[in-house]
């Protein structure tokens, strides 16, 4: 029998609760072997802040320089939140981080960028955090919505947990 689960990609929006997902990603990579593909999507700047930019930025090179320190800035905050994560395993655990293969920072639209590179880096399965939004919107986010009904591979939804602490049970 062929293994079912040997790419995952873990799609993160630095929130609290994408330490919750990362710990499901973790868990199943270890039982399975698995790689683990971990995605960020910037998503676009609004209308309003790319005027408001092209307002008090006169000059296009800072503003190109404003928008590459945007990126650099989740980068690097990313690679904080993952450091953090992996430093709590220890033992035989720890060994689960040698299975991240790849940490991507990307922009677009998340729900279709998280669906795109899933295709592409030949992934099992995609899995990712829901938020709380309150009442205004669904407790799964609309990212999650929208992958969750467009994806075509298994798509793993970790609920929401509040200030919860993701390592501790």
């Amino acid at each position: 029998m062929q293994k079912l689960i040997t790419n995952i990609l873990f799609a993160t929006d630095l929130s609290q609760n994408s330490s919750h997902a990362l710990r499901h990603a973790a868990c199943i990579a270890k039982a399975t072997g698995a790689e683990i593909h971990v995605l960020h999507v910037n998503e676009p700047m609004s209308e309003d802040a790319r005027v408001a930019i092209e307002m008090f930025v006169l000059n296009e090179e800072t503003r190109k320089t404003a928008q590459k320190r945007r990126h650099d800035m989740v980068k690097t905050i990313l690679a904080e939140r993952q450091a953090r994560f992996w430093a709590n395993f220890e033992g035989e655990d720890a060994q689960i981080r040698d299975l991240v293969t790849s940490v991507e920072v990307t922009d677009g639209h998340p729900a279709e960028v998280i669906l795109r590179r899933s295709k592409e880096m030949g992934c099992d399965l995609i899995v990712l955090g829901a938020h709380d939004h309150g009442f205004s919107h669904t407790f799964l986010g609309s990212v999650a919505k929208r992958v969750l009904r467009r994806s075509h591979i298994p798509t793993l939804i970790v609920p929401y947990l509040g200030d919860q602490d993701p390592l501790k049970d």
